[in-house]
Parts: structure tokens; C-alpha cells; sequence
């Protein structure tokens, strides 16, 4: 089985086929700058590319960064605000001319974490980071999600965390790796105060230099890397969608309830 996920970031707008049974790519990764302006109309056209790039018919999973209800966008902290309120649905479905669905870009990467990576068969309760333009957050207990956590909000010291602990502050204010690593713990133990999770995964851009700041995070959970870096969103977004294309073959449409419960571990209760 293979489809198409696309995921949209505040800096890239990410693209490729996956293959849905190992949880990797099978085509190249595509990816385009994302508009300074990065409002609706000027993102569309980036989305139907990677699609005609791939030279893609079928149903297109796709992420974003914010709150997305029922295909609408609830937020858009690190994109153009004239997102909020827009059906991407139907924004994505006129700019592709393909079937579509769209989910929250750290909820599509916690997904693909707790099923192909470092969350696999993980029981309990467990929080996936992603750390890059600005932290994304998804939680799962048993391994099923609780959709559109948006964590990177949580106020620390008068500002939203990612505000003060996203990788992108990292490079804005040239910081340490240590430094970087000390404001990223404040953050880690306000979450493990309100949540006591078993596990952190830390996701994201930086995850793929892990090496250079995992030993200075000190949190009571057991905390790892993510282990399919930048991909997981991509590999989250088409899961979500394969889920619709089993649907239209049943000829019925599944709720957001009963994908998320599909990625539960084998041995949960």
C-alpha cells in the first residue's frame, strides 16, 4: 500500500509517496520554501505541485501547523493568520483536484512515531515534541492520540515555550546548544508536572542532531529521539489518508476517532 502525505512547516512545505506498510518513502522528498507571506492562496500552489511532482492521482493526506477541526483551521501561530477559519479541505481539494484530508502537523508525526519509530509498542502515556519553526506537540496514552494538543503555547516565564525554546529561537538568539537545552527543560518539567508521561520523543529539525543535546536534557520520563526526523510528517499525513482511501472503498467516511484509535499498540488493553 503507498499514498501521498504532504507536510506544511512554517519554513518548508514537504512532500513524497510513502509506503504505508514499512513506514518509509518511495519516492524523492520534495520540498519547497515556504512563502514569506504564507497565506492560503500562496501555499495551494506549492501543495499541487509536490502532487503533479509526484505525478499523483488519488487521495492526499496533508499536515498543518495548528489547530485543525474537522478540516478546518482552528490557529496558525507560525503562518500567515489569514488561515484561521479556512476549510484547507476544500482549499487543497480545488488546488490539487484530488481527494483530501488535513490533520495537525505534530499529530501526524506523533502518529507515524508511535507506529514506525520510537513510540512503537509503547504503552502508557506518551508525548511527542517536535521542535523547528515553533514546538508541536501530541500525546497519547496506550498509544492512541488525543488530537490537536497545541502545548507549545504553555506559558513559560511570560511567553509562549516555543517563543522561547523553539530550535528556530535556538538560531535567532545563537544559543548554545547547553543554553538552548536549559530553556527546553523548563519546558519539559511544566509537561511533566500537568501530564507525568512515561516517555518524551523529541522530534522535529533537530532531531537529527540529537547527539549534540539529548545528554543535557534531564527529565524524570525516559526521553529519546525521534527516529524518522524530518519524514514523520510526511509518513503521518499519508497514514491519515489511507484511512480515507479505505473508507471510499467501503463506501463510508471514518471519523478522526477511529483512525487515531488504529495506531494503538499490539499488547495495549
Amino acid at each position: 500500500m503507498q499514498a501521498l502525505g504532504i507536510d506544511i512547516g512554517g519554513s518548508g512545505v514537504k512532500g513524497a509517496i510513502v509506503d504505508l506498510e514499512r513506514g518509509t518513502l518511495l519516492s524523492e522528498r520534495i520540498r519547497y520554501d515556504t512563502p514569506a507571506e504564507s497565506y492560503p492562496d500562496a501555499v495551494a500552489p506549492l501543495v499541487a505541485q509536490i502532487v503533479a511532482d509526484c505525478a499523483w492521482r488519488g487521495p492526499v493526506g496533508i499536515t498543518f501547523p495548528g489547530i485543525v477541526y474537522h478540516g478546518v483551521v482552528q490557529t496558525a501561530a507560525n503562518v500567515d493568520k489569514r488561515w484561521t477559519n479556512v476549510d484547507a479541505v476544500k482549499l487543497f481539494e480545488r488546488a490539487t483536484g484530488c481527494p483530501v484530508r488535513v490533520l495537525n502537523d505534530a499529530d501526524a508525526a506523533g502518529v507515524a512515531e508511535m507506529t514506525f519509530g520510537a513510540g512503537r509498542n509503547q504503552t502508557g502515556v506518551t508525548i511527542m515534541l517536535t521542535f523547528g519553526t515553533g514546538i508541536g506537540s501530541a500525546v497519547f496514552l496506550d498509544g492512541k492520540l488525543l488530537p490537536n494538543t497545541e502545548f507549545g503555547h504553555l506559558p513559560i516565564r511570560g511567553k509562549d515555550a516555543e517563543h522561547r525554546a523553539a530550535a528556530r529561537i535556538r538560531k535567532e538568539e545563537n544559543l548554545s546548544w547547553e543554553q538552548w537545552a536549559e530553556r527546553v527543560n523548563e519546558f519539559l518539567a511544566a509537561m511533566e508536572f500537568f501530564f507525568s508521561p512515561d516517555v518524551f520523543i523529541v522530534g522535529g529539525g533537530v532531531s537529527k542532531k540529537y547527539d549534540k543535546f539529548m545528554h543535557f536534557l534531564k527529565t524524570r520520563a525516559r526521553i529519546v529521539p525521534a527516529q524518522l526526523l524530518n519524514e514523520a510528517g510526511i509518513i503521518g499525513a499519508a497514514m491519515y489518508v489511507a484511512d480515507l482511501s479505505t473508507a471510499q472503498s467501503q463506501g463510508a467516511a471514518h471519523g478522526d476517532a477511529d483512525w487515531v484509535a488504529a495506531v494503538a499498540p499490539d499488547d495495549a488493553e
